[in-house]
């Protein structure tokens, strides 16, 4: 009991330093930091160019949430957070949010299931989400991409966070007809951990159904 309690609510904190630099820590691992804003907004950006109303797995800093909700053409974006203290921390940080914003305390895929399909025109998806053991899963992508991708609209399209890597996102791509990718360069803080350079070129796919 005590080893599922600690996996379904992880001690989570926002460390922000005086030099400017924000971090959001889940357990002892940074889950995400104020560097990654211009590569969520240009994902954010994107995203919003294939329609109106938008779904968000993942809340972590709000960054890529406030972007989309904020875009003159939304009409509606959902973000769908799994842990409350992620959303108490944006709220405490941010009380004034567009109107077209909604958080959603779920888990991403029981969400989904939900879902009826054809309902939006854009899904934000952070793969990080799941454990490294989950992301080796094919059983489990083999049947929820085609959900995921149910819930788009024709033209809709879905986009996973960025990547380091110039390679198309396996579990992703098989369900698709087309795959739009844009390179951006990056520059970390001195004390990221999760990032392999400090300084390199990062890509956004967008797979589009």
């Amino acid at each position: 009991m005590t080893e599922e309690r600690e996996i379904d609510q992880p001690h989570i904190r926002l460390v922000e330093t005086p030099g400017g630099e924000t971090t959001l820590w889940i357990d002892d691992a940074q889950a995400m930091q104020g560097w990654e804003r211009e590569l969520m907004w240009d994902s954010a950006d994107l995203l919003c160019t294939y329609g109106t109303e938008f779904l968000e797995a993942g809340l972590g800093l709000g960054l890529s949430a406030l972007r989309i909700a904020s875009n003159r053409r939304t009409r509606k974006h959902v973000v769908v957070e799994k842990y409350a203290p992620v959303i108490e921390l944006f709220r405490e940080r941010t009380p004034d949010v567009p109107p077209t914003l909604e958080i959603v305390n779920a888990d991403f895929f029981d969400y989904v299931r939900q879902m009826p399909a054809a309902s939006v025109d854009g899904i934000f998806f952070d793969p990080y989400l799941v454990s490294v053991a989950t992301w080796k899963d094919v059983d489990f992508w083999n049947e929820m991409v085609p959900l995921i991708r149910q819930t788009l609209r024709p033209g809709g399209a879905f986009i996973p966070c960025f990547s380091t890597e110039p390679v198309l996102r396996w579990p992703f791509f098989y369900f698709f007809e087309r795959v739009v990718v844009e390179r951006r360069s990056y520059t970390t803080y001195a004390a990221t951990q999760y990032m392999l350079e400090r300084s390199s070129d990062a890509y956004i796919e967008c797979f589009i159904k």
